[in-house]
């Protein structure tokens, strides 16, 4: 699951340096009302927008609808769609320890290097097997294991790097930018899907080898755009987690950036903004998360909402490409206008978020989210549905989906605090992971044993625990803003 969106934290004495030649290490410093590069920062924030625009290339061709397709020509049971799924959400119970591990680094570029960047070459093991399968060296159920070998492999380093990297960015992005900022991030990610995913779509169903070949092509070219989204870090103003951490546990200054050292982002973020020092009184230094209540609840919420919402989600792309026998590129088109409606309406949701807040959000999107389960018991395969209400659906589920997205890590951070942010970061997509995985497994099986996909006591209990889900943002009415 990779856009993030991340409160700063940076303490103002903390001066970050124009990059040079290697990335630039954050370093405290004796002065007590240092400045921050705006130029640095801004330079950071375009880097990191270029770096979600080639991760979402990769995204397509590691997962998703393509992924699906390709697991679909091999005859994989709804099992195999449950574990795909739920892997993903599965190893990041292994968060903490990459959290863990990346707090006693020195650079979280290289960490994120040593992480993601073999995560991302394992899969040219896939297209290696499917060169084979091609040849007759592989069947069909060998590529299917490789398929889930390599998906547990990659995703388990990604997730031993993911919360470092969503520390790193925490400490780039200004509080009071972070909504703006991230919903155009993310909606520039999302158009880049909108317009590389029915292309992708196309080839793969139309190559002169046969849609595996050809998923097998996609593969290859996503592999070296995730690659090059990795290059885009090193642009980054880096950071050291020990003299962060260090910093917060001796500071208890309270400063202020002068307005004039502020990043100004081109065309979204242009205004100056006076951005206070987060504060590190006592109970941020010496808190644990047990004793966080807003952060308890805010656990409660996220594990129970990602097991709801997978208990049926995974299943509705196979559902379009083995009941509905539609092909890729019909889908791969639905998911482009699901992927055109998210970038619409990130934008509007991150200034949105900026005024009112993340928690009604949340709660209001919530609710028309909890109803997807019962509108796709509707759906079938008649001329009205795959012409209308099937475009319909996915518009719908987009552009909710985007304020759900954005808002979720938009609390999260409010609520964590910023000395070892990343063990809370990790700890709460541990519970989510978890919690997911369970829900799709469960979801898998029972799809499994009724021997079709619709089945509406499935839907209809996901949509009853999204409801359920959203109790405790309801009763915690002072949780995060």
């Amino acid at each position: 699951m990779d856009s993030s969106q991340l409160e700063t934290g940076a303490p103002l004495s903390i001066e970050i340096a124009q990059i040079a030649s290697p990335p630039t290490t954050l370093f405290p410093t004796s002065t007590s009302t240092p400045r921050i590069s705006k130029d640095a920062i801004r330079t950071s924030l375009r880097a990191s927008t270029v770096d979600g625009v080639f991760a979402a290339v990769f995204s397509i061709g590691t997962g998703g609808i393509l992924l699906g397709n390709f697991l679909v020509e091999l005859d994989a049971t709804p099992v195999v769609f449950g574990m795909v799924s739920s892997i993903p959400m599965l190893v990041n119970l292994f968060q903490p320890m990459g959290a863990y591990l990346s707090e006693r680094s020195t650079s979280r570029f290289q960490y994120s290097l040593r992480t993601h960047g073999i995560a991302r070459l394992l899969w040219l093991i896939l297209v290696i097997g499917i060169v084979s399968f091609s040849a007759g060296g592989l069947n069909s159920n060998q590529l299917v294991i490789l398929s889930l070998l390599i998906l547990v492999c990659s995703h388990f380093l990604g997730g031993l790097g993911a919360a470092s990297w969503f520390s790193w960015i925490a400490m780039l992005v200004p509080r009071q930018l972070r909504g703006r900022y991230f919903g155009l991030r993310n909606s520039i990610a999302n158009l880049t899907e909108l317009v590389s995913l029915p292309i992708a779509g196309l080839a793969v169903s139309h190559w002169y080898g046969g849609s595996i070949q050809g998923y097998g092509v996609i593969l290859l070219l996503g592999i070296f755009f995730g690659i090059v989204s990795l290059g885009c870090q090193y642009f980054q103003v880096d950071m050291n987690p020990q003299l962060q951490n260090t910093y917060y546990a001796n500071s208890s200054q309270t400063t202020e950036i002068k307005s004039d050292s502020v990043p100004n982002e081109p065309g979204e973020i242009s205004e100056a903004i006076s951005l206070p020092q987060m504060p590190t009184p006592q109970n941020q230094i010496d808190s644990s998360i047990w004793k966080n209540s807003n952060f308890l609840v805010f656990l409660l919420y996220f594990g129970s909402w990602t097991f709801a919402v997978n208990l049926s989600a995974p299943f509705f792309n196979l559902y379009l490409l083995d009941t509905l026998n539609l092909d890729v590129s019909w889908v791969t088109f639905y998911n482009s206008l699901r992927a055109g409606a998210h970038m619409l309406m990130l934008i509007v949701w991150g200034r949105l978020a900026d005024k009112i807040g993340n928690r009604p959000i949340l709660i209001t999107t919530g609710i028309l989210i909890a109803v997807i389960p019962l509108l796709w018991l509707k759906m079938g395969s008649s001329p009205l549905d795959l012409w209308l209400w099937l475009p319909l659906l996915h518009i719908f589920i987009g552009a909710n989906w985007g304020g759900v997205d954005l808002c979720n890590n938009n609390l999260q951070i409010e609520i964590s605090p910023v000395k070892n942010q990343s063990i809370y970061f990790a700890t709460a997509a541990a519970v989510a992971g978890a919690s997911g995985a369970l829900g799709a497994t469960i979801g898998g099986f029972i799809a499994q044993f009724a021997g079709s996909f619709g089945i509406a006591e499935v839907f209809i209990v996901s949509g009853v625990l999204r409801l359920a889900s959203l109790v405790p943002l309801i009763v915690k009415k002072d949780l995060g803003s």
